[in-house]
């Protein structure tokens, strides 16, 4: 199985309109040229609005498997938010990285992604809040994102370098005890 980084994406906070008010966010991120820095607290140019919930140490980058995004394709269009054939560019997750190859039921807290020019660790899965449906444009996006247990994952920065799409990168097994799946799953249900 080939996994590979398709997009390397960044944003700066700007303002959202999200549940009757303006709120920053930088959740509608925009694929980045050529090679990107990678740092301890994410990539260079990448910007985090709410750092509760995004960046520090263990949430430093967000990945998103490219495996979803025909899904949520289909369900704007379902909800009339876009028209069939409107193809999402990747980031409009809010991924730092638009990846193939990994998806939720296949990773696992402390697995290791070690990239050509820096490593990774995944630490956590995303949990949906509303500037998700804000950005998807129906309030039901939140709830398809628990359903479908599409969430994606954070990383944390294990050793720090650059990156850039196109790039390969290898799957090194963590402990296996607690899956990025099991883990959404079991907090979402409180």
């Amino acid at each position: 199985m080939t996994r590979k980084v398709l997009s390397v994406n960044v944003a700066t906070a700007r303002p959202l309109a999200a549940k009757g008010r303006t709120v920053q966010s930088a959740i509608g991120k925009r694929a980045a040229e050529g090679r990107v820095d990678m740092r301890p607290l994410g990539l260079a140019g990448d910007e985090q609005a709410d750092l509760s919930v995004h960046g520090g140490l263990a949430k430093a980058v967000y990945a998103y498997p490219s495996e979803h995004y025909g899904f949520w394709q289909t369900v704007r269009g379902q909800a009339r938010v876009a028209l069939w054939d409107e193809a999402l560019p990747f980031g409009f997750v809010g991924e730092n990285l638009s990846i193939t190859g990994l998806t939720e039921d296949q990773a696992w807290i402390g697995d290791v992604l070690r990239f050509p020019h820096c490593t990774l660790a995944v630490s956590e899965p995303r949990f949906p809040c509303f500037k998700f449906e804000a950005v998807m444009g129906f309030p039901q996006a939140a709830k398809l994102m628990v359903q479908s247990g599409y969430c994606g994952f954070y990383l944390s920065v294990r050793e720090a370098g650059s990156i850039a799409a196109g790039e390969t990168y290898e799957l090194i097994a963590g402990p296996r005890e607690v899956g990025v799946r099991e883990l959404f799953q079991a907090r979402m249900k409180r």
